[in-house]
């Protein structure tokens, strides 16, 4: 596939949909200078609505219009597109997506239900319906339309200027990263990083193919993918990935609010977590930047 080409479309067709985000200077979260990406003021609080809006823009929508499974941030950001776009959306999310990213999907307008387990309980149902009903399935990292979408984030980046030899990118499914992989290709380094508790990847990686892994951590309603994409396993199969633990990520929240009044949830802080824990470790003068992927924190700082 010609990622290039299929990131410039979706760049093209997503101009008005979505918000382009700020970037973040900083000197004072790590020992090195930063720059971030605050995707997390992308609409629906992640970067999920790129993807949502690219599958929803580049295909014909059946009358049963659109099915989701996802840990709340994927939901949230189909639910949002839909409702824009003026279709139906169904959503089906695990109990573990928490009840601020259930309320966001509420508000969105989307027919929503809540199962009990994890990620892939949710996608097993959501699959029955999209059977029983023709609905389309919008996958939540393991489709090109998805991942495409994603890139835009990066080919954006680029055009904001970006000076790094280094990314690093919080990984559930492989979505983001896979976007990452898709647009920059070698021209970056990009660094995988996971929670202990929730590495696909990782898994996926020693194991030599995806496999499924046990999923739990302050980050698993975001980044609690129980098998990596497919597409992801094939772009990363060679990407360094680094783990984190959950009190590392919730460091780097506190960091990132205490430094810069920015309150993102978990997975947001995930990828800043690895430098500000030491579990990744730049080189002398190695440029460093971030993207911050989710602000969905739980429970919602203003009800």
């Amino acid at each position: 596939m010609d990622w290039t080409a299929e990131i410039t479309a979706a760049a093209a067709r997503l101009q008005g949909h979505i918000v382009r985000t700020p970037l973040l200077d900083s000197w004072t979260l790590a020992d090195i200078p930063l720059t971030l990406k605050l995707e997390q003021m992308q609409h629906t609080g992640s970067f999920k609505a790129r993807g949502a809006f690219n599958n929803l823009l580049s295909m014909d929508v059946p009358k049963a219009g659109v099915v989701a499974a996802s840990g709340g941030n994927h939901g949230a950001a189909v639910a949002y597109a839909a409702r824009q776009l003026g279709h139906r959306a169904t959503i089906f999310v695990p109990e573990m997506a928490g009840p601020a990213k259930i309320a966001l999907i509420e508000r969105a307008g989307a027919d929503l239900h809540v199962v009990p387990g994890v990620y892939a309980n949710a996608l097993e149902q959501a699959q029955a319906f999209e059977a029983r009903t023709g609905a389309m399935q919008i996958h939540a990292y393991d489709a090109p339309a998805t991942v495409a979408g994603q890139g835009t984030c990066f080919a954006e980046w680029d055009a904001q200027g970006l000076v790094a030899d280094t990314v690093l990118i919080a990984v559930g499914g492989g979505g983001l990263l896979s976007g990452a992989l898709a647009w920059w290709g070698d021209k970056r380094r990009v660094i995988a990083v996971e929670p202990e508790t929730s590495c696909a990847l990782h898994a996926a990686q020693q194991a030599g193919a995806p496999t499924d892994v046990d999923v739990s951590g302050v980050a698993a309603n975001a980044l609690g993918a129980r098998r990596i994409g497919q597409i992801a396993f094939d772009l990363a199969s060679n990407t360094p990935s680094v783990l984190v633990t959950d009190d590392a990520i919730t460091d780097a929240q506190r960091r990132l609010w205490q430094d810069h009044r920015q309150l993102v949830e978990p997975a947001g802080a995930a990828a800043l977590a690895a430098l500000t824990s030491g579990a990744y470790r730049p080189e002398p003068g190695e440029r460093v930047a971030v993207l911050v992927c989710g602000g969905n924190i739980a429970p919602d700082p203003l009800g």
